[in-house]
């Protein structure tokens, strides 16, 4: 049996909007599409569980640097709601722990329940989910069958809303009794708990069956490439992969902007404060001469430090003459 050959990895600086499959983990996803680009450095921007499928952005090289404030960003999922019963992962990908009969439902009450669970509230994430507690996520301590005790936390939903209940109230024949829900949230803000939480506020009980994420701040109307596509472009060749990807600056929209002249940009390129005054005070994205992004900066007090920059922003400037 003949030996793949290794994958020769190079530098790569860009942004890719992954349709992710399901059945895989975002982290399996992610090296799929980095072997594929040979990207010598790359990160996702926020897990999907293996059940859920949908918008992934992948960051190569330098774009690595944005992906914690892309963590952050507002999102917004579809998903399906199975009634009547409860699981210890609170999706379909878990072991059922309660059945119970789902009640005469009507479309007022489950619009109560959704607007409950609507604003800032508190939320008691799974406890199979990948938060630490001592160093080690929680779902590998429950898988152990170690007892996790999880508190809940402040989170922001934006929008729980009913799609379409009609297979609950058409009672059709072989469909289970669900609803069609859609989402939209902050950071930290897990739709599994939202729908457990949701199913027993309408006393029946209720897990994930399919989840989907739609878009990410700032990428509201994403162009998704899906794993398929992507080997099909790469057998096309190099340009039509590398067409794929889109430019840092795209990721950098949900920053306010500050622009620097060329003075500027080499002080901060050189690990200086800037003086200003420059606003709003926080985390803003930095572009230099000619638009080109630096990287992401901190105003404080009117002046500008560099926060997270670009390789490209720390090279010396260039010499007179």
């Amino acid at each position: 049996m003949t030996a793949r050959p290794r994958t020769k990895f190079r530098k790569l600086d860009g942004l890719l909007l992954l349709d992710k499959p399901r059945g895989l983990s975002s982290n399996q996803a992610l090296q799929r599409v980095r072997h594929l680009f040979r990207a010598e450095k790359a990160g996702h921007t926020g897990s999907l569980d293996p059940l859920a499928t949908g918008l992934l952005p992948v960051c190569f090289g330098e774009a690595t640097k944005i992906a914690g404030g892309l963590l952050g960003a507002r999102k917004a999922y579809d998903t399906v709601a199975r009634l009547g019963i409860v699981t210890d992962t609170d999706d379909a990908e878990g072991q059922p722990l309660r059945e119970r009969p789902v009640p005469a439902l009507r479309i007022p009450a489950i619009d109560a329940a959704l607007r409950a669970l609507t604003g800032h509230i508190l939320q008691r994430p799974p406890i199979y989910s990948a938060l630490k507690r001592g160093g080690e996520p929680l779902y590998a301590k429950a898988r152990r069958g170690e007892v996790v005790e999880v508190d809940e936390r402040p989170v922001d939903v934006h929008a729980f809303e009913l799609q379409s209940a009609a297979d609950l109230l058409d009672d059709l024949q072989g469909v289970p009794p669900q609803l069609r829900l859609h989402v939209e949230c902050g950071s930290g803000t897990y739709v599994r708990a939202l729908v457990r939480d949701l199913g027993e506020a309408l006393g029946c009980g209720a897990h994930v069956a399919e989840l989907r994420r739609l878009w990410v701040d700032p990428f509201r109307e994403p162009r998704m490439w899906t794993l398929e596509e992507l080997n099909a472009l790469a057998g096309r060749g190099e340009r039509s992969l590398l067409a794929c990807l889109l430019p840092l600056e795209h990721g950098m929209a949900s920053w306010p902007p500050v622009d620097l002249d060329a003075a500027q940009a080499h002080r901060l390129g050189r690990g200086q404060a800037v003086d200003g005054p420059f606003h709003p005070p926080g985390s803003v994205a930095v572009y230099g001469p000619g638009g080109r992004a630096l990287g992401l900066g901190q105003v404080e007090d009117g002046r500008l430090r560099p926060q997270r920059l670009f390789s490209w922003a720390c090279a010396p400037a260039p010499a007179a003459g």
